[in-house]
């Protein structure tokens, strides 16, 4: 059967695509080798509790009156009335383990902007410049995605020319070029974990973007799991007609003279479509779906050539508690040993790294769970192999607990409580965990490693340098968005509105 797109993973990209092509009256396939879609937006049961699989909140989202891209993007996509989300009052609260130091910032620039004032005196005027050029970032990302890709240089250069001036530089050069104190410089990068890379590689303009919508439109979450979201996309994908077939895995992407023209699954059935979305990694395309033959020699070398981003061990919790019982006051916690992020980053490549971001999903949600108990997250990252070359089928299950004993030592040093003995639910997702769930390399949960070339900027403006396969496109975390909820949900309508303009359908989108 003939299709005018298959895309392949019903994660929050490939939902996107499917959605934003079904909607514009084309014939689409989705294939998902699960039995639900959503990826790793979703949630599952242990006990009496209900778990979020990833999502600790979303950015880009906002309310009625300072609305977000990704709040926008599901009105386009007529989904915006069956989602319930909640927007949360804090940024984030860090404490550090060797420095003894705790911070809290809220949401709302002045709010952020005094507070930092109060921690690090005579930080005002580089945190009110910070945000300035946050806000000019953000109306030139915007401006890049109206023009589809074609930017006209003069507009660049002569409405954003701070942008354009930051454009190619990391984080902490920006920072430091705006004369910002170093202790504010290190409260302010706390998030670089969400993004996944350290001040000294990561993108200013990813942070600005990421850290602006944060603070002033507040982040949010899904009172229903990230999976309603999930669910949302697809229920509207079916009313519209869309075909999907889950369980079904692709074991080959079909390519003649350099153009796809269909997708062979495990139970051989040959599904033609001259358009093809992957909601999954470059590796696994290139490496395993299209035969080595046919892979463009630079395909293969851009691949290899990609840092892997990282790995996360997840440990959840279901406590006999509540919050309050247990002295949880806030909803996250970034927990590390200092706040120099590249320091970090580095102790983080370690498998004893203790680092971690704690939710504490009632204090945002508190009918989450049964009154008197509360839902915990834990989640460490691994910005290495340590994990999948220590662990074995003899020691996987000792070597997880293990880990998991010890973020919860180092979550309740940190926050002063005790929470091992009201533990009565607990589950312990690891690198493999990920890697059987996503098909993902290693179990990476973040793409590629945000350094260099790999940032959000070089990899949006390269990207159709990149169709390296006429017809084929990625999604999702490995995509030229790079990860995060926001960053997929767009990465979808992205690579739709791309491949409608393949078929000479200009969308109105």
């Amino acid at each position: 059967m003939e299709y005018d797109a298959i895309v392949i993973g019903a994660g929050n990209g490939g939902l996107v695509s499917a959605l934003t092509l079904q909607k514009q009256g084309k014939n689409v396939l989705l294939l998902e080798s699960n039995n639900v879609p959503g990826g790793v937006a979703t949630s599952f049961y242990r006990g009496r509790f209900e778990f979020e699989a990833s999502l600790h909140e979303m950015c880009q989202f906002g309310g009625d009156t300072r609305s977000g891209d990704v709040r926008e993007l599901f009105k386009r996509l007529g989904i915006l009335d069956k989602v319930e989300v909640k927007e949360l009052d804090e940024t984030f609260h860090v404490i550090t383990l060797d420095t003894n130091e705790e911070y809290e910032m809220p949401v709302g620039i002045d709010n952020f902007i005094k507070k930092m004032e109060e921690y690090v005196p005579n930080s005002t005027k580089s945190m009110e410049d910070f945000f300035e050029l946050c806000d000019e970032c953000k109306r030139a990302m915007n401006y890049l995605n109206e023009s589809k890709g074609n930017p006209d240089k003069e507009v660049l250069k002569t409405s954003y020319p701070n942008f354009m001036v930051v454009a190619s530089h990391s984080l902490q050069t920006v920072l430091e070029a705006l004369k910002m104190p170093k202790k504010a410089q290190a409260i302010l990068t706390t998030y670089w974990v969400y993004l996944g890379s350290p001040a000294p590689y990561i993108s200013f303009v990813h942070y600005a973007i990421m850290l602006y919508s944060y603070v002033v439109n507040k982040p949010v979450i899904s009172l229903n799991r990230s999976h309603e979201l999930s669910l949302a996309l697809f229920e509207e994908f079916t009313r519209l007609n869309g075909t999907s077939k889950f369980l079904t895995e692709v074991k080959e992407i079909i390519v003649d003279k350099g153009a796809v023209k269909g997708v062979v699954t495990s139970d051989n059935h040959i599904y033609k479509s001259n358009i093809v979305i992957a909601n999954v990694s470059p590796n696994l395309v290139y490496g395993r779906l299209i035969p080595q033959a046919k892979v463009p020699k630079k395909a293969r070398q851009l691949t290899n050539a990609r840092i892997l981003g990282a790995r996360g061990v997840c440990v959840y919790l279901g406590l006999n508690k509540s919050p309050e019982e247990l002295g949880l006051k806030n909803y996250s916690y970034f927990i590390y040993h200092t706040l120099d992020s590249k320091k970090e980053f580095e102790r983080m490549t370690h498998l004893k790294s203790d680092n971690l971001v704690g939710v504490v999903l009632n204090n945002a949600n508190p009918n989450c769970s049964p009154k008197g108990t509360t839902i915990l997250y834990l989640t460490s990252l691994y910005f290495s192999k340590v994990f999948s070359d220590i662990a074995t089928k003899d020691n996987y299950f000792e070597l997880k607990e293990a880990i998991a004993e010890n973020l919860i030592a180092t979550f309740e040093q940190a926050t002063k409580t005790n929470i091992f003995e009201a533990i009565e639910e607990i589950e312990v997702a690891t690198p493999l965990t990920f890697a059987r769930y996503t098909n993902h390399p290693d179990g990476v949960i973040y793409g590629y490693l945000a350094k260099k070339s790999d940032n959000l900027l070089p990899r949006i403006m390269n990207m159709f340098n990149e169709n390296y396969i006429k017809g084929l496109y990625f999604v999702g975390g490995f995509g030229p968005r790079l990860s995060g909820y926001s960053s997929t949900y767009l990465s979808g309508e992205m690579a739709a509105l791309q491949a409608l303009k393949e078929m000479g359908d200009e969308s109105e989108n």
